[in-house]
């Protein structure tokens, strides 16, 4: 895939992702008005509104795409690697996707020990799989819209991205070279 064929990709989802934030932000102003949400759902603490998702939403959208871009032009141009790694950063972000909207299913039906459960199941999850890439917070952000606007997503995702990365880039790696000595062998660097 040419960068121009990338850029259109970026530009045609960041301008859908923009149309649905604005369409949902309307219909919620005509419909009762824009939800706001206080943090850590304490009425003491300021509130945040939906509005911000505006803005936030195709910002964050058009920086994690150039990531996903920017990853992708790293590799090798191969095209079966970047085949396979575009198939990856898919099914990362469906995977992200319908985790937000489990989540957020949960959440909204009262079932908010089940969403502790599903995030502290990206403990485990996080040392094996990469889960702190740019899709994997795209898809959970935007899984989690509808329900929670993009502030709050956007934050817990990025505390989820920092800890996914920390479990994956050192313990993970740190458990994979400790077993290789215990059974005689060292990896290979690359």
């Amino acid at each position: 895939m040419n960068k121009k064929m990338f850029l259109k990709i970026r530009i045609y989802f960041t301008a859908i992702v923009t149309f649905l934030i604005w369409a949902l932000l309307l219909w919620d102003h005509f419909h009762g008005g824009v939800p706001r949400h206080h943090i850590l759902a304490n009425k003491d603490l300021p509130s945040i509104s939906n509005w911000w998702g505006g803005i936030l939403l195709p910002v964050l959208t058009w920086f994690l795409l150039y990531r996903i871009q920017a990853r992708i032009d790293h590799q090798k141009q191969v095209p079966a690697e970047v085949s396979a790694l575009l198939k990856k950063v898919l099914y990362g972000f469906i995977s992200s996707l319908f985790f937000g909207i489990l989540l957020s299913i949960f959440f909204s039906f009262g079932y908010s020990d089940m969403c502790g459960y599903m995030i502290l199941a990206l403990l485990p999850i996080g040392i094996c799989v990469p889960i702190y890439r740019a899709e994997c917070l795209l898809g959970f952000v935007i899984g989690m819209t509808y329900t929670f606007g993009a502030i709050l997503p956007t934050a817990i995702g990025a505390i989820l991205v920092l800890l996914g990365a920390l479990l994956y880039l050192f313990l993970g790696k740190a458990i994979l070279y400790t077993s290789s000595k215990l059974a005689g062998k060292v990896p290979a660097k690359k």
